[in-house]
This record gives C-alpha cells, sequence and structure tokens, in this order.
C-alpha cells in the first residue's frame, strides 16, 4: 500500500509581516507532531532558521529546520529546494508534516509549481499556502511595515525579478493563498480592520478565509488540514504578469535583473553583552532608528545569562527573546543603504553597557 503523502504549508508574505512569529506559536501548538521546517532567509547569516530553533519548543530544534540561503526559494527551486524536499523523504521516520517559510519577496506560484516534480509529487502534497499580512501597515496604506527594508531585500538578492513592483508581488501572495492571517490586529480598530479586510479581499481568491491573530497566535489545528491540494489547483492562482510560464523552471538567466543591489548593503557586528534583554532591546532600537538602517537581526549576549538573547528589528518594531541553546554565534546582521555609516553602528554596538 501507498502511503499517505505529507501535507506541506507554505508561509509567505512581506518582510516584518510576523511569518517568523506565526511558525513559532504553530510549533508550540502543533501536540508534538513531527514537523520539519524549511526557512528560506537573506542576508550573511541566517538567522530566522535560527530564532525557529531557538525558540525552545520540542520539535522545533535545529535537526527540524532547513536553512535555505542562497537567495529566494523561488528562484533557486532546483538547486537549494527540492534537495531539501528529497532530504526530508529519506528521513526514518519521515515528518508528519513539512512548513516552509519562504523569504519575503518569494512568489508562492513557482514554490508550489515545484510540488509537480515527479519525485515530489509522488510523496508530499501542498497542504495550504497561507499568507501573512501586516494589518497595520495595510491599514496605514502600504503593503508592509517598512517598504523600504522590503526593497532593500529585494535588492540584495540577485536571483530575482526587479522589474514588478511590490503591490504586484503582494497581489500575486494574495492570489497563491489557502487562508490569509492578518497579522498585527490588535494595532488596529474595528474600522481598520474592515478597510483591511476590503483591500485583501481586492486581490485574493474567492471565499478564501482571513484571519486576525495577534502575536501569531493561531493553533496548529486552524492553519494546518486545509487539504488544499494547490499544486493541483495553478490556473485560479495564476501570478500578475504570469510572468512564470508552466513549462519554466524560473532558472533562465533572462528572467533575472541584476540592477540597483548594489544600492543596498549588509554586514554583521559583533555587539558587546548587554546588561539585560531590555537594554539588547534597547541598543538595537537606536541602530535601527539610524538614517539608512533598514533592519537587524542576529543575537547579543547578555551578562550572567547562559543563553543569547535573539534580536530582530525592522522599523520601529524590536523584539528581543532568550535563545533555547548556548552554542549560537554572537552578531547582529546590519542591513540598510549604502554608504550607511557602519563605523557609528559599530561603536554603538561595541560600547560597555554602564549599570
Amino acid at each position: 500500500m501507498r502511503p499517505a503523502k505529507i501535507p506541506a504549508t507554505i508561509i509567505t508574505g512581506f518582510l516584518g509581516a510576523g511569518k517568523t512569529t506565526l511558525v513559532r506559536h504553530l510549533i508550540e501548538t502543533a501536540g508534538g507532531k513531527r514537523i520539519a521546517l524549511i526557512v528560506n532567509e537573506f542576508g550573511d547569516m541566517g538567522f530566522d532558521g535560527g530564532m525557529l530553533s531557538d525558540c525552545g519548543v520540542p520539535g522545533c530544534g535545529a535537526d527540524e529546520v532547513i536553512e535555505l540561503t542562497n537567495g529566494c526559494i523561488c528562484c533557486t527551486v532546483a538547486d537549494d529546494f527540492l534537495p531539501a524536499m528529497q532530504a526530508l523523504m529519506k528521513r526514518d521516520p519521515a515528518p508528519e508534516h513539512i512548513v516552509i517559510e519562504t523569504s519575503g519577496l518569494a512568489l508562492p506560484q513557482p514554490l508550489v509549481r515545484a510540488f509537480q516534480w515527479p519525485d515530489v509529487r509522488e510523496r508530499v502534497t501542498v497542504d495550504g499556502v497561507i499568507t501573512v499580512v501586516d494589518a497595520r501597515a495595510v491599514a496605514d496604506g502600504h503593503v508592509a511595515m517598512d517598504e523600504d527594508a522590503v526593497a532593500a531585500q529585494r535588492a540584495a538578492d540577485e536571483a530575482l525579478d526587479h522589474d514588478s513592483p511590490i503591490e504586484e508581488l503582494f497581489e500575486d501572495q494574495l492570489r497563491c493563498a489557502d487562508l490569509i492571517v492578518l497579522s498585527k490586529s490588535d494595532l488596529c480598530d474595528e474600522a481598520e480592520i474592515a478597510r483591511v479586510q476590503v483591500r485583501v479581499a481586492e486581490d485574493a481568491r474567492a471565499d478564501v478565509a482571513m484571519l486576525k491573530a495577534d502575536m501569531g497566535r493561531l493553533p496548529a489545528d486552524v492553519l494546518l488540514g486545509l487539504d488544499s491540494g494547490a499544486e493541483d489547483d495553478m490556473e485560479s492562482r495564476r501570478a500578475h504578469h504570469d510572468h512564470h510560464n508552466d513549462d519554466d523552471d524560473h532558472d533562465d538567466d533572462e528572467h533575472h535583473d541584476h540592477h540597483h543591489h548594489d544600492d543596498f548593503e549588509s554586514f554583521v557586528v559583533r555587539a558587546a553583552p548587554a546588561i539585560s534583554l531590555a537594554d539588547a532591546r534597547e541598543r538595537v532600537a537606536a541602530v535601527v532608528a539610524l538614517p539608512g538602517v533598514l533592519r537587524v537581526k542576529g543575537h547579543v549576549w547578555v551578562a550572567g545569562k547562559p543563553s543569547p538573547a535573539v534580536v530582530q528589528a525592522v522599523g520601529p518594531r524590536v523584539e528581543a527573546w532568550f535563545a533555547a541553546a548556548a552554542d549560537k554565534r554572537p552578531g547582529l546582521v546590519v542591513i540598510g543603504l549604502k554608504g550607511v555609516d557602519k563605523a557609528r553602528i559599530e561603536a554603538m554596538l561595541a560600547q560597555e553597557a554602564v549599570v
């Protein structure tokens, strides 16, 4: 008897929308289900995968997380995604569910189409595509909280097609969704949420559910088990310009635009130990507030603590928590505009805190 296919959930959404927070809470409420995570991250150090494996939740350890750091997952299907899937399918016991957190700019359509590859199709099916939307940003008339940070992430990945405006990428993420999560809904009043729902419905497929979420608090049994079989339903999920044909593996140079990425840069800074979690958060907040700084993420040691603090900041929002493991390499990835004052940032983070 042929074993049942492994269901896979794709979680997409722009930088800062709350994908990682949603995944962490999903793992917390999965009831011991064997979930394998594939995390597609941008930058010199793949910290989002580390943030997940640092969360301290059983089933969310380093062995369960596969990081893909060689560019946008929709552009590296053959080189990165398929080998990762093949490795998961060889595991004994096999995962009971696979969760894929895409980078903020991955088009869901090419990724869903990859599940049609024969050696994947036989073993895995797309349970659902979940698009995370920053409700606060949309209520303010934007598609992301910090559109400059989204532009920086986009420009820094040489494999991406840079021609389409981010509004069209937002449309593509919505059009492919089986479920839409309105994150940061606690920051909006009822009238604002109603406006967000109307805006999102303009690009979503008919009858796709929208759920409000505060800090990603949606249980696993709501997010998993959608049973959409999305790989067999590509016609209704076509992208804005349909710039990925059904017979296109999205790996041809003619689809890649290499301009503008020199306008941005990322670098790693070793930070001096903080005196508390609040101190680490405040120091990173001061850096991300500097002109030209778009995002800061990584690990900071806290005096007297066995594990480092995990910190991530996009725009004015800074989050920090203690990692579960003590063997993490300290360092903060700073993503900013070309010419950002690197020396000043290094000085600010290297300065010892005053007790």
